[in-house]
């Protein structure tokens, strides 16, 4: 109980981001209409609706179920101790996702009492922002099982964990600087240009983990000869 508690402390200045959330949603509440757009799809085209508490609230719920997570997550991961290796940067990673979820909150809000945005731009900007600051710091996630690129390769082995973060993190930050390109210059066809971004950021991390595993898998069975 301690520890929560410092960590509550040290966590003030987003714990007033999530309540101005719900503060957000006390002040637009009266404006929106009894169904908000909730969802849109890669054409910014609106292919999902929600009451209006839901359009109100919804996300700062989101967002107070997320801080709550990573506070939980310390505790219940096996490999806890990690936790305590990288504190500034797990801290990085919580203002990262309370700040996206409330800017994607007040985008919601305002499109709900029907101010014109243009919700495939912003949402595609946060995504690239969200690749190029979780890049920047990727190399320094420690072993955990709840965070980071989790294969099986990457969990059997630290050293396969710490080579493949550090080879994702610059290839994120690059994807994300692209994708934030196709996406001001309206070059993005169709959005095939951000999957494409978006699988490969992910698929080449996996490729290279199971590869550094082979190779380790090689060399012990060298030393073993």
């Amino acid at each position: 109980m301690k520890n929560i508690s410092n960590t509550l402390k040290k966590d003030w200045v987003m714990l007033i981001f999530i309540v101005l959330g719900f503060a957000l949603g006390l002040y637009f509440y009266p404006l929106l209409p009894d169904t908000v757009p909730t969802h849109w799809n890669f054409k910014g085209q609106v292919d999902g609706y929600g009451g209006k508490f839901l359009g109100a609230f919804g996300l700062a719920f989101t967002n107070l179920g997320m801080y709550l997570l990573f506070i939980i997550l310390p505790f219940i991961d096996p490999k806890g101790k990690s936790y305590e290796g990288f504190q500034s940067t797990y801290q990085y990673l919580k203002y990262l996702t309370i700040i996206l979820f409330l800017g994607i909150e007040v985008t919601t809000l305002l499109i709900g009492t029907g101010v014109a945005i243009n919700i495939t731009l912003i949402i595609q900007i946060m995504i690239s922002l969200l690749f190029i600051f979780l890049g920047n710091v990727m190399g320094r996630f420690k072993y955990t099982y709840f965070l980071g690129i989790r294969t099986p390769w990457t969990l059997t082995n630290e050293r396969v964990w710490r080579q493949t973060h550090r080879m994702a993190a610059p290839i994120w930050v690059i994807g994300g600087i692209l994708n934030i390109i196709l996406t001001v210059t309206k070059v993005n066809f169709n959005m095939i240009g951000s999957v494409v971004i978006l699988v490969t950021i992910s698929i080449l991390p996996i490729v290279y983990s199971y590869i550094v595993y082979r190779q380790i898998v090689n060399e012990n069975k060298s030393d073993n000869m």
